[in-house]
């Protein structure tokens, strides 16, 4: 399976070891990895399914033509408005799972803070967790290191706390 049979450009008809079986036009083979990189389809436009393939995994393939290189300058679409777009949506992701990690917290604060997460609105404020913008826990984190907000929604989270400290007393005891 070397040479030829995996030009640039030439469509295959593949059986994997797996069981898949697809068409896909060659992109690329890196002989030193053994990797094949196949547009799968003759789709052209913006979306295209891309599929890397170790060649070991192929048990039968058939030359089905010889094509055009698939990377042709004037027939590829960059849609950079649309990446720009997804670039921003994951840099924002990014940062709004980063405020979710207290700096210098113990990993129980951290315990603590993920179990508050699950179903009240959380955030920190240095070693503090804030919750409904308005509750206020400081280290040590016990029921009693409750501050603010209305009675309602102290008494919640004290629940919480309480609830979510058993839960790690019991899996230290049990370790």
């Amino acid at each position: 399976m070397e040479g030829e049979e995996f030009a640039v450009g030439c469509l295959l008809s593949i059986k994997t070891t797996l069981g898949d079986e697809f068409e896909g036009q060659i992109i690329c083979y890196d002989r030193l990895s053994n990797i094949l990189v196949l547009q799968e389809g003759l789709e052209s436009g913006p979306r295209r399914n891309i599929r890397l393939l170790k060649a070991n995994y192929i048990k039968e393939f058939s030359l089905l033509s010889q094509d055009e290189d698939p990377l042709d300058v004037k027939k590829c679409f960059l849609d950079l408005a649309g990446l720009q777009a997804r670039e921003d949506s994951a840099i924002r992701q990014a940062e709004a799972d980063s405020e979710r990690f207290g700096v210098g917290v113990t990993s129980e604060a951290q315990t603590l803070f993920d179990a508050l997460s699950k179903t009240l609105p959380v955030c920190w404020d240095k070693t503090v967790i804030v919750v409904m913008n308005d509750v206020r826990v400081s280290s040590p984190y016990l029921p009693e290191s409750v501050r603010g907000g209305t009675p309602a929604a102290n008494e919640r989270v004290r629940k919480v706390l309480e609830f979510e400290r058993k839960k790690i007393q019991t899996r230290g005891t049990s370790l």
